[in-house]
C-alpha cells in the first residue's frame, strides 16, 4: 500500500509539473504580447504626434490606414514597431512564390527540416532591405505629405531625421521578427501570427466603446446596433465552420497480408482539401493593389497639387471602398489571386506521383496521369468555392459600411486573420494538453510496470 501509494504521488507530481509548463508557455505568450503593445506606444524621436495624428485621419481607406490596423495604432503613433512584421512577411511571401517557380531553391525545400531552416533564413535576411526601404519611404513621405498639407509633423526635416528613422524602425522589426520566434519556441502558437493579431484585437475595445457612444448619442439606432453584432456574430461562425471544413478524398492503399493470420487486408487513408487552402494572403493582395491608386493620390498629387492629376484624384475616388468600381475590382483580384497561389502551391501532378509511389489510389481511378486530373478537378471546384467565400467575408464590413451608414472596425482581411489565428492556438493548446498527458500516462505505466519486480527484491 505504501508503494502505490509512493507512485501515485509521483505521479500527481508529474502531472502537476507538467501542467506548470504549459502555464509557463501561456505566461511567456501574455508577457511577450505586452512587450510588443508598450513598444507600440514608444515614439521615434522628432515627430510631432498630433500632427502626426491628423495626418492619419486623412488616410482612411488607404493603404496606410490597413497597415496601421494591423499595427495596432503603432504607425499612427510612428513609434517603434510602426513597421510590425509586414518587411518580414512580404519577404516570406516572395521566398515562398520563388521556392514554387524556381528548381533549385524547391530541391531544398524538399531536404525536410534543413532546407526549411535555410528558407526561413533567406526570409529573414530579405526583410532587412524591405524594412530599410520601407522605413525610408514613410519617413520622406511624413517630411513632404506633413509640409503638403501644413502640418508640422517633422520637427527638424532632414538627413538627421531620416537616419534616425530608418535605424528606429528597422530595428523595431528586427526585434518584432526575434520576439515572434521567440514565442513560437517557448510559446504556444505561431509567435508572428500572434503579434499581427494581438495589433489587430488591441483597438476592438475602443470601437465597441465608440459605437455604443453612438447608440447613446442617437447617431445609431439600438436596431442597428443589435444587427450588426449579430451579422459580425453569424459570420464569425461562418469563417471557424468553412476554415475548420476539408474535402477528404478516400485513399486505399495496396492490400498487405497480416501477421499470423494469413488474411489479406486492405488499408484506406484520405487526402485532406482546404475549401480555402490560401488562406488570407489573396485579400492581402487584393487590398494592396486596390487601395495603391487612393495612396497615391494622397502622397502624390497632395504634395504637387490636387490640379495637378485630376485623373488619379477621380479614379482614388471611384476605388473608394464602398464604390462599385472598388467592390468589382477587390472581387476579381481576389479570386484571381486565389486560383494563382493555389496552382503555385499545390501540384496535383506531383501528389498523384506520391500516391503512386506509395502504392496508393483514389478508388476508380487509375493511377498517374488520371489522378492527377481527378484531383485538378476537385481542387478547382474548391478553390471556385473558397474564393467567393473570401470574397463575400472581405465585402460585406464595405456593404455594412455604405449600406448601414455605421464604421466597421473588423474588415474582411482581419477578420479572418483574428479568426485563423485563434484556431491555430486552440488547436496548438490542446495539442499540448495531450502531449502532457501522454506522458504522464506514460510514466505512471512505467512506475505500475516496476511494482512487481520492486516487490520481489
Amino acid at each position: 500500500m505504501s508503494r502505490n501509494a509512493k507512485a501515485m504521488a509521483q505521479s500527481s507530481g508529474n502531472n502537476s509539473g507538467l501542467s506548470s509548463e504549459l502555464v509557463q508557455r501561456i505566461l511567456f505568450v501574455v508577457g511577450a504580447l505586452l512587450v510588443y503593445r508598450i513598444g507600440c506606444y514608444i515614439p521615434v524621436p522628432g515627430v510631432n504626434p498630433d500632427a502626426m495624428l491628423q495626418l492619419m485621419e486623412s488616410q482612411k481607406g488607404t493603404i496606410v490606414d490597413m497597415f496601421n490596423l494591423f499595427s495596432g495604432g503603432a504607425l499612427s503613433r510612428f513609434s517603434l514597431f510602426a513597421l510590425n512584421l509586414m518587411p518580414y512577411i512580404s519577404a516570406s511571401i516572395v521566398t515562398q512564390l520563388l521556392v514554387q517557380i524556381v528548381p533549385s531553391l524547391k530541391a531544398i525545400q524538399k531536404e525536410g527540416e534543413s532546407g526549411r531552416k535555410r528558407i526561413n533564413q533567406w526570409s529573414r535576411l530579405g526583410a532587412i532591405p524591405l524594412a530599410i526601404f520601407q522605413s525610408w519611404g514613410i519617413a520622406t513621405a511624413l517630411q513632404a505629405g506633413g509640409s503638403s498639407q501644413g502640418l508640422n509633423v517633422v520637427y527638424s526635416p532632414g538627413a538627421g531625421f531620416m537616419l534616425t528613422a530608418v535605424i528606429s524602425l528597422t530595428a523595431g522589426t528586427m526585434f518584432l521578427m526575434w520576439l515572434g520566434e521567440q514565442i513560437t519556441e517557448r510559446g504556444i502558437g505561431n509567435g508572428v501570427s500572434l503579434l499581427i493579431f494581438a495589433g489587430i484585437v488591441a483597438g476592438v475595445p475602443g470601437a465597441v466603446i465608440q459605437m455604443f457612444q453612438q447608440v447613446l448619442n442617437g447617431d445609431m439606432t439600438f436596431i442597428v446596433a443589435l444587427m450588426i453584432f449579430l451579422i459580425v456574430a453569424f459570420f464569425t461562425y461562418a469563417v471557424v465552420f468553412i476554415e475548420s471544413g476539408q474535402r477528404r478524398i478516400t485513399v486505399n492503399y495496396a492490400r498487405r497480408q497480416q501477421q499470423g493470420g494469413g488474411r489479406m487486408m486492405q488499408q484506406s487513408n484520405f487526402l485532406p482539401l482546404k475549401l480555402n487552402m490560401t488562406g488570407v494572403i489573396p485579400p492581402i493582395f487584393a487590398s494592396s493593389i486596390v487601395m495603391f491608386p487612393a495612396t497615391a493620390a494622397q502622397w502624390l498629387g497632395t504634395a504637387t497639387g490636387n490640379q495637378s492629376s485630376p485623373w488619379l484624384v477621380k479614379l482614388s475616388q471611384m476605388l473608394t471602398p464602398g464604390e462599385p468600381l472598388h467592390m468589382v475590382i477587390y472581387a476579381a483580384l481576389i479570386i484571381g489571386f486565389d486560383f494563382f497561389y493555389t496552382a503555385l502551391t499545390f501540384n496535383s501532378q506531383e501528389t498523384a506521383e506520391n500516391l503512386k509511389k506509395s502504392g496508393a489510389l483514389i478508388p476508380g481511378i487509375r493511377p498517374g496521369k488520371s489522378t492527377a486530373d481527378y484531383i485538378d478537378g476537385v481542387l478547382t471546384r474548391l478553390t471556385a468555392a473558397g474564393a467567393i467565400y473570401l470574397t463575400v467575408v472581405c465585402l460585406l464590413p464595405e456593404v455594412m459600411r455604405s449600406q448601414l451608414n455605421t464604421q466597421m472596425y473588423f474588415g474582411g482581411t482581419s477578420l479572418l486573420i483574428v479568426v485563423v489565428v485563434v484556431m491555430d492556438f486552440i488547436q496548438q493548446l490542446q495539442a499540448h494538453r495531450q502531449s502532457n498527458l501522454y506522458e504522464s500516462l506514460l510514466k505512471k505505466a512505467n512506475l505500475k510496470g516496476r511494482q512487481p519486480n520492486a516487490g520481489r527484491r
